[in-house]
Formats: structure tokens, sequence, C-alpha cells
């Protein structure tokens, strides 16, 4: 497959947004039809997450996550076909996943050195890769030179029904409840001192809210297509 970039130039689509707008299935088909490296940096922060509840830490707690940060070795899958997380050797693919790491887990990634920490690791990571990175501050700190960057975003309505989708979720208060915790982690995450959720300057903003994951992954194509002949 012909290379999505020239040598000598960054090798990075950066793919940000909010939960609910199909940034992971959207990142994951790119880097598929690109030949690239994928990486969801989210599932990291769900990773350290998930080992601070076993460990019986407290997500408020800066200091002793941080620690747990430093001492943790995660392993991730790069490979946009295979989902596989493992933290300190345990398999926790499926365990980041669950209500309760997704309700401690933007406590976890507010902490200034856990994210100075988890960066480190995701940069290391991309060396010298074609890589798709998704996640929340991937254009504006993690990696700020890359070559494409796509700050994906949709309407809350639309965002909260396709998350219910994802979680099986029928009820209409139990739909209305979803919708609530997405609002709330986006103000949370948009608000942070650390790296707040926001687009990078240079971003191309796609709103999904009427579009399919085919039309996404499309448009992200068209782009990657347009940046590198202008280059």
């Amino acid at each position: 497959m012909t290379e999505a970039f020239p040598s000598r130039q960054s090798r990075i689509v950066a793919i940000d947004g909010p939960s609910g707008t199909g940034k992971s299935s959207v990142a994951r088909e790119v880097a598929r039809r690109l030949g690239a490296a994928y990486l969801d940096t989210g599932a990291m922060y769900r990773a350290l997450t998930q080992t601070v509840l076993a460990d019986g830490l407290d997500p408020a707690d800066a200091e002793a996550v941080s620690r747990r940060a430093r001492n943790l070795q995660i392993e991730i899958g790069t490979d946009p076909e295979i989902d596989h997380v493992e933290a300190d050797g345990r398999d926790v693919t499926e365990l980041i996943r669950s209500a309760e790491v997704t309700a401690a887990v933007s406590a976890v990634s507010a902490i200034p050195a856990v994210r100075r920490r988890l960066v480190e690791v995701q940069r290391d990571l991309a060396e010298g890769a074609t890589m798709v990175v998704e996640g929340r501050d991937i254009g504006t700190v993690v990696f700020p030179a890359a070559r494409l960057k796509i700050f994906l975003t949709a309407a809350p309505a639309a965002r909260a029904a396709r998350r219910a989708g994802q979680l099986g979720v029928v009820e209409p208060d139990e739909i209305a409840a979803l919708t609530e915790s997405l609002r709330a982690r986006d103000e949370f995450d948009s608000n942070r001192a650390q790296s707040p959720l926001r687009p990078a300057t240079d971003a191309v903003v796609i709103d999904s809210t009427e579009l399919s994951r085919e039309d996404v992954v499309e448009a992200i194509l068209l782009a990657v297509t347009a940046r590198t002949r202008s280059e």
C-alpha cells in the first residue's frame, strides 16, 4: 500500500473528541484503510484507572495515583484489528470498559503527573510509526505537530443514543442518566487545568451527528489526501 505521508514528514493522524462521537470505530477503520498502526490513548488511562480501583486506591488521591502510574507497565496493541490491553501482565481489555472505570477515569486522567507519564509512553509507542492516534488531547498536547488533526463532535442527543446502543440501554430514564453522565464528563474534561478537551487551532472539525461511520471515515481519508497533496 502507498504510504499516507511522504518520508521525513509527520506520520500521525490525530483524532480527538468527546465520548459518543464514534472516534474509536472511525480511527480503527481509518488506520485499516491507510495500512497504519492504531493507538487508543483513552484505553491507557482506563488501564491505570482499573488498576487504581483494583488496588483499593482513591482515584482522587493524586499522590497515590501518580505513584501507581510511575510503576505501572501498560502493554497496548497497535493493530487496528485486535483490541488488547495489559496492565502489569494482567489482561484488562474487557475490565477497562466497566461502569466503575468509566465513572472514575476523568478524575484519574486529570492528574498532571499521570498525563505527563502516559504522554511519554504514547510518544514512545508512536516513534517512527505511521499511526492513527485517538484521544482527547492528541492534536493539542501529545502530537501538536501531527500532519493532520481531526476533532470529531456530535449533538449530545446523538452521542447519548450511540452510547446507549453500545451498552444495550433502552429505558428512557437510563438514557437520560447516560446523557447527563456524558454532559458531566464533557464539562470536567473541557475545564480541567491539564490538557483540556478542545480542538487544536488547525484541526479539521467534523460534526458526525448526521453522518454514518463510513461518511466520517471517507471525510478523514479525503482530508489525508488533501493535506498530502498540499505539501
